[in-house]
């Protein structure tokens, strides 16, 4: 098992933890850690399968309160999951997106809004060349 900490690869068993969980000691660091250590379920008292659920209902749109209410979790806790969620998608994004070699970018359907009932008109710097609209 590789060390979440310090990436030593010999950590080795260290005792179980109160709920039944194998703990783990590095030898490098000398910090123990579970191998849920950094992960979505890490000191949880939530089911995997629940927040399975969870993430899930939210990817398909449901409303916060709306998981809450049929998952039978506290509003803070689904609120708690789906940021720590997001905080991790985050993550693995910014490295992935990092190593791509972009040569061209394009926008879709890109909107703006412009005042209601407002006019229209090209907006002139001080030599008289068009900067925009207003």
């Amino acid at each position: 098992m590789e060390c979440p900490l310090c990436s030593h690869s010999k950590a080795h068993k260290h005792g179980k933890l109160p709920n039944g969980r194998q703990r783990y000691l590095c030898p490098a660091c000398h910090q123990t850690f579970c191998e849920s250590f950094d992960t979505l379920y890490y000191r949880r008292h939530v089911s995997p399968e629940q927040i399975r659920q969870v993430l899930q209902a939210h990817s398909k749109g449901s409303s916060l309160r709306g998981i809450s209410r049929t998952s039978g979790l506290a509003y803070n806790t689904v609120v708690s999951l789906v940021r720590a969620a997001s905080q991790k998608a985050q993550l693995v994004h910014n490295q992935e997106v990092q190593s791509v070699e972009t040569e061209e970018v394009c926008a879709d359907e890109m909107w703006s809004f412009v005042a209601k009932n407002r006019s229209i008109a090209p907006v002139r710097n001080a030599t008289g060349e068009t900067v925009g609209l207003a």
